[in-house]
């Protein structure tokens, strides 16, 4: 979408017809986050709203998508059994994915086209009102996630986004790649410009953020770039950042900071694995990571490879070190500690994570039970 410049293409096509607009990864910001025809993100990360029209589809226009592992939930989301797809892409293995009708060509020329050919076609009022209604809950629970109630208390991932959303100008790129940030952002952050969100998923490439950043911020020096980075990331390739220094690039870098291995933690106890080794924590009398956490310290890492580094401990903090930050000339980081305990959203549908079949321990039987159960929900399109 976002190669094609189809923009404005899609927003007509949606204004034209009242057909909503769901967005991966790689499509977030396609449409503003307000647009009255966007549902946001779609798939094992979607939002509500996107997940529910999408299980109740007769028919799925897939614009530039590749239907990811993520996108089709596994291949359980389109759960119509009369669903048939239409595909828009230059790619041609791509176009026939789900057996779909395929249209092997440019987004923008084929959604124009497909304008034309639809003139006066309109979805119900019903249908308009459905989703309309979807979007407006999930405003609420965006709302509720992001924001702290109170600002003398540490943040959670998903606050450090709401922070993040009130300080940040409309046209700032926020980057990301790997962990559980993914996650949050494609559920929860309001895009509001075309090349706001960029998020590479494709393989969670932990290390991707700082350099990416470095390539956004030359790309275009108008805008301020903010690389989110979780601690496991940080660990795996903070070097970029003597680049950034050496070359005077300004980017401004937030290193999320919860002493574990969150996104790896949470699959672990969903086939069963109880989070084994996921914490920074020194090894118990009896061999377990279940000692006394590890004193690890990235703000002075940070430091020491010549950023400028501001720290903050709380929601009302890490607003004033973000502002401080986007008005430095100066490559800068923000270190805040999360609140692990403040949970993130549960996913709105499936994603395929393989459970042993052959366990002693009973959270992982269970988990293998969900598993099987799940299994049977996967469809094939032909």
């Amino acid at each position: 979408m976002h190669h094609s410049a189809a923009e404005d293409a899609l927003r007509e096509f949606a204004e034209a017809t009242g057909i909503p607009v769901s967005e991966t990864q790689a499509g977030r910001g396609s449409l503003r986050h307000d647009h009255p025809a966007e549902l946001g993100s779609i798939g094992h990360t979607g939002t509500a709203v996107s997940d529910d029209i999408a299980r109740q589809a007769d028919l799925v226009i897939g614009v530039g998508t590749r239907y990811s592992d993520f996108t089709t939930a596994s291949r359980t989301l389109f759960a119509n059994p009369d669903v048939r797809f239409v595909n828009v892409n230059i790619t041609g293995h791509d176009a026939v994915k789900q057996a779909a009708t395929p249209v092997v060509g440019d987004a923008r020329e084929s959604l124009r086209a497909l304008t034309r050919e639809l003139d006066g076609h309109r979805v119900s009022d019903d249908y308009v009102r459905e989703y309309s209604e979807g979007q407006r809950r999930w405003a609420e629970v965006v709302e509720r996630t992001t924001k702290a109630a109170d600002g003398g208390e540490r943040p959670g991932q998903a606050e450090v986004l709401g922070v993040m959303d009130e300080v940040l100008a409309d046209t700032d790129v926020v980057i990301n790649a790997a962990g559980s940030m993914p996650e949050d952002l494609n559920k929860l952050w309001r895009a509001k410009d075309p090349r706001q969100y960029h998020v590479e998923y494709g393989y969670s490439c932990m290390g991707y953020e700082i350099p990416a950043a470095l390539g956004a911020r030359l790309a275009d020096q108008e805008r301020e770039v903010f690389a989110l980075v979780g601690d496991g990331t940080y660990l795996m390739m903070p070097t970029e950042l003597v680049t950034a220094v050496q070359e005077g690039i300004k980017i401004n870098l937030v290193v999320v900071q919860n002493h574990g291995y969150a996104s790896i933690g949470g699959l672990s106890e969903k086939v069963g694995g109880e989070r084994f080794g996921t914490a920074y924590r020194y090894r118990d009398e009896h061999g377990a990571f279940s000692g006394e956490p590890l004193p690890v310290d990235l703000a002075a890492n940070a430091a020491s490879l010549g950023m400028d580094v501001l720290r903050a401990t709380t929601v009302d903090e890490l607003r004033d070190a973000l502002r401080t930050a986007r008005a430095s000339a100066r490559p800068t980081a923000v270190y805040v500690e999360t609140d692990p305990a403040k949970a993130q959203l549960p996913p709105e549908a499936w994603w395929d994570v393989p459970v042993a079949e052959v366990s002693t321990r009973q959270s992982t039987q269970l988990a293998r039970k969900r598993y099987e159960e799940n299994l049977r929900e996967r469809r094939n399109h032909l």
